[in-house]
């Protein structure tokens, strides 16, 4: 399995999923077609999932992202925390902006969807 990385664009945030367990999304996602995008990260984390490192780190970092984007990002999260072995450690780190209660609200959402508890940290 290779590493999967993706630069930022316009639309399209930074990909770093590293297959030691260190993944990162960073940037905005507002991208038009979401599916054509996302569906390689969420092949990469299925196969990811079939032999994962023994800790992994997910650190989101979005400061905007569509519906669209919203959509994949919760798969993402699905998969990590479900096929992930209890003998597996998952921390997900989720970045939001002091004052910026709509990406903080998200990461609650899909804390409380998944039954996970995120770790949220604000940045000044």
């Amino acid at each position: 399995m290779k590493n999967l990385f993706k630069k930022p664009g316009d639309k399209t945030p930074e990909i770093d999923f590293n297959k030691n367990g260190y993944l990162k999304i960073k940037g905005r996602s507002i991208h038009e077609d979401p599916d054509e995008f996302y569906k390689s990260l969420v092949e990469w984390v299925e196969n990811y999932c079939k032999s994962p490192a023994d800790s992994t780190i997910l650190d989101v970092e979005l400061e905007y992202f569509n519906s669209g984007s919203g959509i994949f990002i919760l798969i993402i999260l699905q998969l990590l925390t479900s096929q992930l072995n209890n003998d597996k450690s998952l921390v997900i780190n989720w970045y939001y902006e002091k004052g910026d209660d709509d990406i903080l609200e998200r990461g609650q959402y899909y804390s409380s969807l998944l039954n996970k508890d995120f770790v949220f940290i604000r940045e000044s």
